[in-house]
């Protein structure tokens, strides 16, 4: 087995560490604003501040982290430690750790890391600012923040501004081709665009997760999951402008439990099949989840013209609060301004059970599946669903369109025709 290498940034930490399924021996101890080590051969200390590292929040601290990560993962210490002293905030352009690492590593953030604000510095890759690519058994957690300082960036998004041309912008932090992952006990802040996403990994868990932006700023998801097997989304509060939690093509085996979504579009399945693509999702649960004051609840949305299956995905235990579209399924999805053409080919939806639901709409219509003539929704359950419309007086609604479903124990509203 490898062997540990920690990334440690030091402030008050905002919450309590909990039992990540492994274990680790702590070899660094906190005093007074700095760090006490065993006197052991195994240990190594790698402080960045000993790397050139100001810490002012004005000064670019990136070369400096990339020093003493390239010094840590080449480390034969069997505890090489990066540590990032407390009471500090460290500004970095766009930066890439990368791995394999000789020794496994643990990142342990307890201060503020904050994005350069110049969009300038992003012109090389607008998609990414702090990415990690290639790392195994890797760690990171420890309650500090993630800030994105992503203002500028909505600012100008044509989102907001439709003058504006439609640019890219960058992803708070990325995981790409990591295996044996866990992210805890952080706040991501304010980012760019997304805040965190998981691209091409396996075997991963994401626990305890704080991630707030304005809910008017664009495109902001919360967690973001593509192409990743064997991932564990666990008590997250997510309070964005976008999803909470996107789930896209080629992700397999995701489980999402306690989480708090609001404001933001809700927890969604894609979309799918946009440019006529093909798109794969399978093996999604989503157990004990809270939404209030969405734009959706639980979503799958696809474009037509794409191909491939959303499918073998439970949606179960979740309260409603003033949530527009509770539930929503939408073969006909267009995130454009002008009209999407009808096309036949679209992206089939099967195997899908919602179970346990309740609250109250902000729409009429509560429960709505507008699904493709050509590739009907079907396999769909409804188990004791209980909507009502946040509206005294009013009764909520369903439309059901080209769906093939299933009623069990009371469903309200439910479809006379389906």
């Amino acid at each position: 087995m490898g062997h540990f290498v920690t990334l440690i940034l030091f402030t008050l930490p905002l919450f309590s560490l909990g039992c990540f399924g492994f274990h680790i021996e702590e070899t660094i101890y906190k005093t007074h604003g700095g760090i006490s080590r065993r006197n052991s051969r195994s240990s190594r200390a790698f402080n960045v501040d000993d790397f050139g590292a100001k810490g002012d929040g004005r000064d670019d601290d990136s070369q400096a982290f990339k020093k003493a990560w390239a010094a840590a993962c080449s480390s034969k210490a069997m505890i090489p430690v990066i540590v990032v002293p407390k009471s500090k905030i460290y500004l970095l352009n766009p930066i890439t750790f990368s791995g394999p690492c000789k020794s496994n590593l643990v990142l342990k953030i307890f201060g503020t890391i904050k994005a350069s604000p110049k969009r300038s510095h992003y012109a090389k890759d607008g998609r990414h600012w702090i990415k990690f690519e290639n790392v195994e058994n890797f760690r990171v957690k420890g309650g500090g923040i993630i800030n994105g300082n992503g203002r500028i960036w909505w600012e100008n998004s044509c989102k907001v501004n439709e003058k504006l041309p439609c640019t890219l912008a960058p992803t708070a932090m990325t995981f790409v081709g990591c295996k044996n992952l866990i992210v805890a006990n952080l706040w991501f802040k304010n980012a760019q665009k997304m805040h965190v996403t998981f691209q091409d990994s396996m075997n991963v868990k994401v626990l305890n997760l704080l991630v707030t932006a304005p809910g008017n700023s664009p495109n902001t998801d919360g967690i973001h999951v593509t192409n990743t097997h064997n991932i564990r989304i666990k008590s997250c509060d997510i309070r964005t402008g976008d999803d909470c939690i996107s789930i896209v093509s080629g992700s397999k085996n995701v489980e999402a439990t306690d989480i708090t979504c609001g404001p933001g579009h809700g927890i969604s399945i894609g979309s799918l099949g946009a440019n006529n693509s093909q798109a794969n999702v399978t093996g999604v649960r989503v157990n004990r989840a809270r939404l209030s004051g969405t734009t959706n609840g639980v979503r799958i949305k696809t474009w037509q013209g794409g191909s491939g299956y959303a499918k073998n995905i439970i949606f179960q235990n979740v309260v409603m609060n003033n949530v527009t579209n509770p539930i929503i399924v939408d073969q006909n999805y267009c995130d454009q301004t002008k009209p999407c053409q009808q096309q036949v080919s679209a992206v089939q939806v099967s195997n899908i059970v919602y179970k346990n639901i309740r609250g109250t709409s902000a729409s009429a219509v509560a429960t709505n599946f507008n699904c493709s003539r050509h590739f009907p929704c079907k396999g769909i359950v409804l188990q004791d669903i209980d909507l009502v419309s946040e509206e005294q007086g009013l009764e909520a609604k369903a439309s059901c369109v080209n769906v093939k479903l299933t009623r069990k124990g009371v469903v309200s509203p439910h479809c006379s025709k389906y």
